[in-house]
């Protein structure tokens, strides 16, 4: 099995992240901002804007995510951020205790070559811990079952139950809504 480093991503590591997004495969067609997007932010739709908006949040210090790398290579991407830093996923319905801080899991990426070589449960452990880390009391995830025609990007459902989460509700007709107690 393959065994990835990992990092958050912040100033120092944009560079990585944009060679990351922007190789064969890669994100560079929402830059991970699906979910994130402002109501202004939305309205433009080009790659230039959505990658210019993760930008300001990694360069003002607003968390987005981690890195993986291979030997000093970044080769797989996962975001995992506070819930707040997102627009409504769907669960916000779904009771949380006040003092409960939800960090949300949205998406996975890895590159064409490392595909297929079982590093799902190395991204989940590495964003849990990443959030545990941040103070997360609850990292939450929408997975969808293996057979979905969408929303793939978010993971499968198998992999977060491997992991210990548990399915508390649903967000929409295909994402699943899915919480791991971390504290």
């Amino acid at each position: 099995m393959v065994e990835l480093v990992f990092h958050e991503v912040d100033r120092s590591r944009w560079s990585d992240l944009e060679r990351l997004f922007e190789s064969r495969g890669g994100p560079k067609y929402c830059w991970c901002m699906v979910w994130r997007a402002t109501p202004g932010e939305a309205k433009a739709r080009d790659r230039a804007s959505r990658k210019a908006a993760l930008e300001r949040r990694v360069r003002t210090g607003i968390p987005v995510g981690i890195l993986g790398y291979l030997e000093g290579e970044p080769v797989a991407w996962c975001s995992i951020a506070p819930r707040t830093t997102y627009r409504r996923l769907g669960s916000e319905d779904i009771a949380v205790a006040p003092q409960d801080n939800v960090w949300s899991l949205v998406c996975f990426f890895v590159s064409r070559q490392y595909r297929r070589q079982r590093l799902m449960p190395c991204l989940l452990e590495a964003a849990v811990e990443q959030a545990r880390r941040r103070g997360a009391t609850i990292v939450e995830a929408y997975p969808v079952d293996a057979d979905s025609p969408s929303y793939r990007f978010m993971g499968f459902v198998p992999a977060f139950r491997v992991a210990g989460f548990r399915e508390v509700g649903r967000a929409g007709t295909r994402r699943h809504v899915m919480r791991l107690h971390v504290r």
